[in-house]
C-alpha cells in the first residue's frame, strides 16, 4: 500500500518549500499570519539563518517561533525552562509554534504519604 503523500491546506511539502514567507503566511491560521507579517524577530532570523546553512546542532530559546517549510527534516533543540529538548521538525508540526513541541512541565507522580501526614498514620508505632 502506497504512503499517502502530505497536504497542508491543499499544498504538497514540495509547493509549501517554494512559496515565498508572505505566500505561506497566507494559508496559515490568522494568529501566526499577524505573526508573520509583522516581521520576524532577530533572533528568529538568527535560527532560519542556521537551518538555511545546514547546521547540525541548532539550539533555541525561540519556543514562539512559528515553524515554517525549510525547517522541516531538521533536528532542533528547544529550551524548556531547564533543559533543551531536541525535535525533529516533521511536516505535520507546520504553523505550530517551537515551544508546543518542548513541554514546560512535567508529570508529578505522588508516592504513598510518609508518617505522620495522616491522622492514621500518627498513631502507628514507630520501632
Amino acid at each position: 500500500m502506497a504512503k499517502k503523500e502530505f497536504m497542508y491546506r491543499g499544498k504538497s511539502l514540495d509547493e509549501l518549500k517554494k512559496m515565498s514567507l508572505n505566500q505561506f503566511a497566507q494559508i496559515i491560521p490568522s494568529r501566526q499570519r499577524r505573526t508573520i507579517m509583522r516581521g520576524l524577530s532577530e533572533e528568529h532570523k538568527k535560527v532560519l539563518n542556521k537551518i538555511k546553512q545546514g547546521d547540525k546542532n541548532i539550539k533555541t530559546h525561540c519556543r514562539d517561533m512559528i515553524i515554517l517549510p525549510e525547517m522541516v527534516g531538521h533536528n532542533i533543540k528547544v529550551y524548556n525552562g531547564k533543559q533543551f529538548i531536541q525535535i525533529m521538525i516533521t511536516a505535520e508540526m507546520l504553523g505550530h509554534y517551537l515551544g508546543e513541541f518542548a513541554l514546560t512541565r512535567s508529570r508529578v507522580a505522588h508516592n504513598a504519604p510518609g508518617v505522620g501526614a495522616t491522622r492514621s498514620s500518627a498513631a502507628i508505632s514507630v520501632r
